[in-house]
């Protein structure tokens, strides 16, 4: 489905990759003992170069669900980029470990950037007030399960609505499909 691709912004997945996603994921809540070893042998690295509880222990938990490991840190001052490492030299070492890196930073764009050094795919855990495509993904899961869809809907957004990646996220993947309107308050 998206074997070796980077997910820095919903834009990266079609229209049929969402939809692929989605129907996985059901399939996995209906029957997840079916998948309890997809991933074994496989190690996730997370690099949360800014606090997370929920993002960065969903991924660490959804990869030994399925068999898997992971390693990696919650904290930006306990890797070598506290010491000056760039995050090229960080994202190449930590490739070399892995087989995919979900990656969260303060800064815009910085998943993107770390996906131009890695030879693993980058799964963007949330970049600045840029984008979070992981949030839209089970957004659009919970959408789609109580909405039988995503077309014909009207959206209502609140908070930071400038600022807010996930709200960027969702908006840039529900815009695909058609009759989608936003109410943002």
């Amino acid at each position: 489905m998206l074997k070796g691709k980077h997910v820095i912004e919903p834009s990266n997945l079609s229209v049929k990759e969402i939809d692929e996603i989605c129907s996985l994921a059901e399939q996995i809540l209906v029957d997840p003992a079916a998948f309890m070893d997809v991933c074994r042998g496989k190690i996730l690295a997370t690099l949360f170069f800014e606090p997370s509880t929920r993002t960065r222990l969903s991924f660490e938990a959804a990869i030994m669900r399925l068999g898997g490991t992971f390693l990696g840190f919650a904290d930006a001052l306990s890797s070598s980029t506290a010491k000056g490492e760039s995050l090229a030299d960080t994202i190449r070492t930590v490739a070399a470990y892995s087989d995919i890196i979900a990656m969260r930073s303060p800064k815009e764009g910085a998943a993107m950037l770390a996906s131009k050094y890695s030879s693993k795919p980058i799964i963007n855990a949330g970049d600045g007030g840029h984008q979070h495509p992981t949030q839209t993904l089970t957004d659009l899961l919970t959408i789609r399960s109580i909405k039988g869809g995503f077309s014909n809907l009207t959206i209502g957004l609140c908070g930071d609505l400038k600022f807010g990646r996930t709200v960027h996220s969702l908006i840039k993947a529900m815009s695909r499909y058609s009759n989608v309107k936003f109410v943002l308050l």
